[in-house]
């Protein structure tokens, strides 16, 4: 008994400061994360994702105004018209969670985005514990449900925390649906609990978090098939050699799994009995995109995408705000940590590194658009695998010397990646304080959102893309704007435009919204505003321009008169 005890006194003042600066380095990584999401955290401008798939929802059933469901498929609770889906592929999630938030201080644009603050909070917080548990994993006896804190956990979250994608993703995470993220981390992670022994609860709160990151975006299944392709895979040929730590499944643990999986779906299913939206908008654009990306043509959609990846690591692709700034060693610096990863620990790098690849394959098809947000999603599981490669410059060698040279290369090219992460996304901070944000994320949107409702123009009619959802949020419901423009194609009008337009068009109260020429998201829609007014010896008058800080055109406000003289 003494033996022991002075064993396990003796290694005592090794862990414990270990345990002490991997739980600081954690806190100081999270605590620096809060700093750059937090600060102006209404700028940019709403975005219209934003608005549309949390904000007008949310804003509807605090207020008791009626629900504008999505294709109008809603659950009726209580008297109250529940939302099933804001688009044919994102579920509601994001319009109950903001309820909270903005029931206890208010509708506003940084009190919708502190959800998204939180929830990269969340992400950041179990990639920790996914990248320390595959530590432990495959190992030869069950491991803990409550893994320690691993070095290459922490190295995870401090790459990932400053990181200029990751922080301005987050600030607008409605944006990018990044509530994605810690529901496929938490898959992972419960995932990799189970698989090394853990109690059925793990399995079954894993299928539970699948099917809600699911739920919350589609696109989720770019991680989440193919890890249950990898876990059942490497579950089977697990009990077939006999492995102690491969666990036991039963049918009804095995069905318990599957009704925690399919009951986040419930809605999603519901939504398609209703419209059959998901289906639709998936067979429509099996070959070619509603953007008209070839969904065919593999090779060029793989350069769009490695390229993207490059960009995400690197930041540089957030012009929107105003300005370029990037880590350019990122890039260099992940394929040395992966290379190093790969010689030195490949039975635990190859896992992670096998279901990343897999992601990216699966990106490669797309029923929208080859976005760069859509890596939202894979930037913490990229970075948990840099992660892993990173420790393996701390690991044990025969040479002391070689070792504490390889320790601290490895700790000062995690320093560098830290630092360049921080200074870009610090400088993006201070350009965006300039410019306010450009483009469709331009807060040039606030002053025209304020302008119609302070001048009682409560229903404009919206000519393009990109204002109704923000205006309407921004003014709390007061301002409705009648989105007529069409949304069958955005390259020319669909056959009934003019009809819906020359309904408006004799009263000449009405006011029209449209883009600035340069700024068209839906083309064609200007020539037939024009062309239809004119017809009806009609003529258009611009009343009010709204333009970004640095005087770029962005919105127009116009009306149509009897007389040419106006203008």
């Amino acid at each position: 008994m003494t033996d022991s005890f002075d064993s396990l006194h003796a290694h005592r003042p090794h862990v414990f400061p270990r345990r002490f600066w991997r739980k600081l380095g954690l806190v100081g990584a999270l605590l620096l994360y809060l700093g750059l999401t937090l600060h102006q955290l209404g700028l940019p401008g709403l975005h219209y994702d934003e608005a549309k798939e949390a904000g007008i929802n949310a804003m509807e059933l605090l207020t008791g105004a009626p629900v504008t469901a999505f294709r109008g498929a809603s659950l009726h609770v209580a008297g109250v018209d529940l939302p099933l889906m804001v688009q044919d592929y994102i579920g509601a999630l994001n319009v109950y969670l903001a309820l909270p938030f903005l029931a206890l201080t208010g509708i506003g644009v940084p009190n919708l985005r502190i959800l998204s603050v939180l929830t990269g909070l969340a992400a950041l917080l179990l990639l920790e514990r996914t990248v320390s548990v595959w530590m432990t994993w495959p190992g030869k006896t069950p491991a803990e449900e409550a893994a320690p804190i691993s070095r290459e956990g922490v190295i995870a979250v401090l790459l990932l925390a400053a990181s200029p994608s990751f922080v301005f993703w987050s600030r607008q995470g409605i944006f990018v649906t990044n509530l994605t993220q810690p529901l496929t981390l938490l898959c992972l992670w419960q995932g990799l609990v189970w698989l090394q022994g853990g109690r059925p609860r793990a399995l079954w709160l894993s299928a539970l978090a699948g099917g809600l990151a699911l739920y919350a975006k589609l696109l989720a299944i770019w991680i989440i098939a193919p890890f249950t392709l990898l876990a059942g895979g490497w579950w089977i040929l697990a009990r077939r050699r006999g492995n102690a730590t491969a666990p036991p499944l039963t049918g009804g643990q095995f069905l318990g799994a599957l009704a925690a999986f399919l009951l986040p779906l419930t809605p999603l299913l519901l939504f398609n009995l209703q419209t059959g939206g998901t289906l639709n908008s998936i067979g429509g654009n099996l070959g070619e995109s509603y953007y008209g990306v070839n969904n065919l043509d593999i090779g060029r959609n793989l350069a769009v995408r490695m390229t993207q990846l490059g960009q995400t690591l690197r930041g540089d692709h957030l012009w929107y705000l105003g300005g370029i700034y990037a880590n350019m060693v990122a890039v260099r610096l992940a394929v040395l940590a992966v290379i190093s990863g790969l010689l030195r620990r490949p039975k635990r790098l190859l896992p992670p590194l096998a279901l990343t690849v897999a992601a990216v394959g699966m990106s490669l098809f797309t029923i929208s658009d080859l976005f760069i947000t859509h890596y939202a999603l894979l930037q913490p599981l990229l970075i948990g695998v840099v992660a892993l490669g990173f420790g393996a410059w701390f690991e044990p060698l025969p040479a002391p010397a070689v070792e504490r040279a390889l320790r601290w290369s490895g700790g000062g090219l995690i320093a560098l990646w830290l630092l360049l992460d921080l200074s870009a996304s610090l400088a993006y901070h201070r350009v965006l304080t300039r410019t306010g944000g450009l483009a469709d994320h331009s807060d040039a949107s606030y002053h025209l959102a304020y302008y119609l409702q302070y001048q009682g123009l409560g229903a404009p009619i919206a000519l393009d893309w990109g204002m109704e959802a923000p205006i309407r949020y921004l003014s709390q419901g007061a301002v409705r704007p009648i989105e007529i423009f069409g949304y069958a194609s955005p390259n020319a009008p669909d056959a009934e435009f003019k009809a819906r337009l020359e309904l408006f068009l004799p009263n000449s109260d009405n006011v029209y919204l449209l883009r600035a020429p340069d700024q068209t998201v839906f083309n064609g829609r200007r020539e037939g505003f024009v062309e239809s007014s004119t017809s009806r010896e009609l003529y258009p008058v611009l009343e009010e321009r709204f333009r970004q800080r640095d005087g770029v055109a962005l919105f127009e406000i116009w009306r149509v008169t009897g007389s040419s003289d106006t203008q």
